[in-house]
């Protein structure tokens, strides 16, 4: 959530912003409702101001014991006004605050512009495409061949993106969990096991909502959301705190399931592993200080990268554009990773900064060393990493011409096998 004095200040800012993401103005709506709410807050504090002095020379005269009848009637006027207005600054506050959440973040300068996917910028990339002398196939044959992956059963017994993973597939995911949450370790990030559900409040908090209702599975009966990632009640963790400045910057990891309905996916995006109901996913978040939030989105990327690096597979990094970016961003990087199965780059990660948009809905301050005013902190995140293209990945590109798959060295000493088939 933007700083109403924020939007107050910069409208124009803010009006391109919204235009950049392609979401809806509310502006003038919002800025109307701010004027009468500082409106009403002055006559407010006039009348409050005015209930004070009136109540001491009330007072005064009885102290003399001098009649006070007069200013009683006028306290009596005052207390009806005061009583009013703070209905009317509850009615407009109330019509406000929904509106204020659907503001999205502004996007960061060096963003670019562009509506579509088509208009995000590579720009670096890792690794060679590797020119096969076989024809290669894609993971979902891969897995099927080797019996490590059970998409039909899992259709049957919960519905289509909700697979088994089978015997080497389950060590392969177990394997990726725990590389990705020791390399974390190693990174200085403090591992957390979260809930997989969330109440309103926190879907609220991240961004969730209002914006990805419909992407979210929900215990309707209970209130709660199935979490679409390790994001929500991990950067939820510190909300209502005030942080001491030499804290920060705050790192956590993650490991959870993630259920998204992934409404109006089609073709070829939902085959095989490319776009599942439920996935593991290990997750990254920093707490940050402002000054330094976009150093630290630089590292944060980095630590993704180097995964990728270690597992050998070629990626590619995506600077997004502010129309393909989403509602909460302020800067965003995808990393893709080439799959040579399907001839096409599939993202396995995002790494995002939030600046302060997450932590002013969660309320989540530091305190300045110097004593001064509680300030709001800055939140990032970033996949590291999202296991099914992973997995995918893997399979397709360390495939051999028997059909076979070489495992990646580094994970070797958790799956303890070398080779799938």
């Amino acid at each position: 959530m933007l700083d109403i004095k924020f939007i107050r200040e910069n409208i124009d800012i803010v009006r391109d912003g919204i235009r950049k993401k392609n979401e809806t103005d509310n502006l003038d709506e919002i800025l109307r409702l701010d004027v009468r709410r500082r409106e009403v807050q002055q006559q407010l504090d006039a009348l409050k101001n005015r209930r004070n002095i009136v109540s001491d020379e009330v007072a005064a005269l009885k102290k003399r014991k001098e009649d006070a009848a007069h200013l009683i009637s006028e306290m009596a006027t005052l207390k009806l006004n005061i009583q009013s207005l703070e209905v009317e600054t509850a009615e407009v506050e109330q019509s406000l605050a929904p509106l204020l959440l659907t503001v999205p973040n502004v996007p960061h300068s060096s963003v670019p512009t562009g509506k579509t996917a088509e208009d995000n910028v590579p720009i670096f990339s890792w690794g060679k495409l590797e020119e096969f002398d076989f024809v290669p196939v894609p993971h979902w044959e891969i897995a099927s061949k080797h019996k490590i992956i059970d998409f039909e059963r899992g259709s049957r017994v919960a519905g289509a993106g909700f697979p088994f993973y089978v015997g080497k597939g389950a060590r392969l995911q177990r394997a990726l969990i725990n590389f990705f949450l020791d390399e974390a370790a190693e990174k200085g990030y403090t591992e957390i096991e979260p809930p997989i559900v969330v109440n309103e409040s926190s879907a609220r908090g991240t961004g969730q909502i209002p914006d990805k209702e419909d992407l979210m599975y929900t215990a309707e009966r209970d209130g709660l959301y199935m979490i679409p990632t390790a994001e929500v009640p991990v950067t939820n963790f510190h909300r209502e705190e005030v942080l001491p400045e030499q804290q920060l910057s705050i790192k956590y990891c993650a490991y959870t399931p993630c259920f998204r309905r992934e409404a109006g996916s089609y073709g070829k995006d939902v085959r095989g592993l490319n776009r599942l109901h439920q996935f593991d996913k290990v997750e990254l978040v920093k707490f940050v200080h402002p000054d330094k939030s976009y150093d630290e989105l630089e590292s944060l990327r980095a630590d993704a990268e180097q995964l990728l690096q270690k597992l050998q597979l070629p990626y590619r990094v995506l600077l997004m554009c502010a129309g393909d970016m989403g509602f909460s961003q302020a800067k965003k990087y995808d990393l893709e990773v080439w799959s040579v199965g399907q001839k096409r780059w599939l993202e396995v990660s995002s790494v995002s900064n939030f600046e302060s948009f997450q932590a002013r809905r969660m309320n989540i301050r530091f305190r300045p060393t110097d004593g001064g005013k509680p300030e709001i902190v800055h939140t990032l995140n970033g996949s590291a990493l999202a296991l099914p293209r992973i997995v995918a990945t893997i399979l397709e590109n360390n495939q051999t011409p028997e059909g076979k798959v070489i495992i990646p060295k580094v994970l070797q000493k958790y799956t303890d096998f070398s080779i799938i088939g």
